[in-house]
């Protein structure tokens, strides 16, 4: 069912909902501090949850200062994002930020849709659509519903992706070859922010011998202000392990209803960060509540997944991932990581393994920018 309800009913459907799946949540045992041990990998506690459960929320990653930045640089390019897809001004007439990379930086929705349930995008991994509330004014202009390349238009962004604990969490979950997948900063506006249909994230290697629940790799999101459960994504604890999901058979089972009983949500303070398999059945609803998120959400995977793997999802035409494809995109990873160690110097900096020795190389300058990060996304491991 996607339509035929109001967003009062739904909001009110959705506190019932959500209220039930925090407490579901709560005896799951996999939220609490990031520990990594003496060897500098994830404590066996919280590797052992996130197998288990296939995702864990870290609590209090993101420290004051740099959340403000982020929040900050954020702020800015929402005032400047143009007022439709393709659009070239802003809401106040001005030049919309973004026209200068080859990708759109800004996607738009009308309030409260799931613009991707149902269809073919994304290799057809969203197959149902989620209630789209009616939102009471046709007219209503769109909203952004998702932000790509944060790398290269926030320079707080570009530090993030070079956190130590978190490349550390990378290496303990993929290994220290581990490569990079893709950004994209998820924007819930109150009142009015889209739905995700219920999906898998993984595309390429349901069908592989060598198939494991670890095999597409993981996101994380890193929560720039308090995420409640109205707002937040939701996942079907150990559905990582289930192999591919027949998703409309699953919610007919539930009588065609999209609120999975035993879904949870991951409600988060600002500077938490979660991180999730993706392979696990994940979604999130239309965002009838008072409540604003925006969650930057980046990628690792195996590099043994990805080598010679044929590109998926956003990649146009029959990409074959090779070595040169790979280290391309590894090199933001090490940028990420020296612009982070200019800016905090006396923070720990993380050594990646697959570019060990090349440092000076390829240190953050503004060479490097425009030869690594402009258009960096291009070069997105998608699978």
């Amino acid at each position: 069912m996607t339509e035929g309800i109001t967003a009062a009913a739904h909001a009110e459907a959705m506190a019932t909902y959500a209220a039930a799946g925090l407490k579901r949540a709560e005896a799951l045992g996999n939220r609490g501090p990031l520990r990594l041990g003496r060897d500098g990998r994830l404590v066996p506690a919280i590797l052992e949850a996130y197998e288990r459960t296939g995702f864990y929320v870290f609590e209090n990653v993101i420290d004051g200062a740099e959340l403000s930045a982020l929040r900050g640089e954020l702020e800015a390019l929402l005032e400047r994002a143009p007022v439709d897809n393709g659009a070239t001004v802003d809401r106040q007439g001005r030049p919309a930020y973004g026209q200068e990379f080859a990708r759109p930086v800004f996607s738009l929705i009308r309030p409260l849709v799931d613009p991707w349930g149902g269809t073919a995008a994304l290799g057809g991994r969203h197959p149902v659509k989620m209630r789209q509330p009616t939102f009471g004014d046709e007219a209503a202009p769109k909203v952004v519903f998702l932000m790509t390349g944060m790398c290269q238009t926030m320079a707080s962004g570009l530090r993030l992706y070079g956190h130590p604990q978190l490349l550390a969490v990378a290496a303990s979950i993929n290994g220290d070859d581990f490569v990079p997948y893709n950004d994209a900063t998820f924007i819930k506006q109150p009142g009015q922010g889209g739905a995700v249909s219920w999906h898998q994230d993984g595309v390429t290697h349901w069908d592989n011998p060598a198939w494991d629940p670890g095999i597409h790799g993981f996101n994380f999101q890193v929560q720039l202000y308090d995420t409640s459960a109205a707002s937040c994504l939701w996942v079907v604890p150990g559905s990582h392990r289930e192999g591919k999901i027949d998703i409309p058979a699953r919610l007919a089972a539930n009588g065609g209803e999209e609120q999975l009983p035993d879904a949870v949500p991951l409600a988060c303070r600002a500077g938490d960060v979660t991180i999730a398999n993706r392979q696990a059945l994940h979604g999130s609803f239309a965002n009838t509540s008072p409540d604003f998120r925006a969650s930057l959400t980046f990628g690792f995977h195996r590099r043994a997944s990805v080598l010679g793997a044929k590109g998926a999802l956003s990649e146009e035409g029959s990409v074959i991932y090779d070595e040169a494809r790979i280290e391309a995109r590894s090199k933001v990873v090490a940028v990420a990581i020296d612009a982070r160690a200019q800016h905090y110097p006396d923070e720990p900096r993380f050594s990646y393994a697959p570019l060990a020795g090349r440092e000076t190389e390829l240190a953050f300058t503004p060479e490097n920018w425009e030869r690594i990060i402009r258009n960096y996304n291009l070069n997105d491991l998608s699978i």
